[in-house]
């Protein structure tokens, strides 16, 4: 009988938990300029231009470089 009142609660407390966490991850995601180094722009298969100031290539084509 104590079981039938407490699964709701942590049910309930789960399912709360689990939307806190997803958005924050999608909030954190949004619109956030990025930028890398040229050693991080190395790194990651690219080339930083310094002309242009960006990634060109590999995994953060595209991205400021500092």
């Amino acid at each position: 009988m104590r079981i039938r009142r407490i699964l709701p609660a942590v049910v309930a407390a789960a399912a709360l938990a689990g939307l806190g966490l997803t958005g924050v991850a999608s909030a954190t995601a949004q619109g956030v300029p990025t930028s890398v180094t040229p050693s991080e722009c190395k790194q990651a298969g690219g080339m930083p231009d310094l002309a242009d100031n960006l990634c060109k290539g590999g995994m953060h084509n595209g991205e400021a470089v500092d």
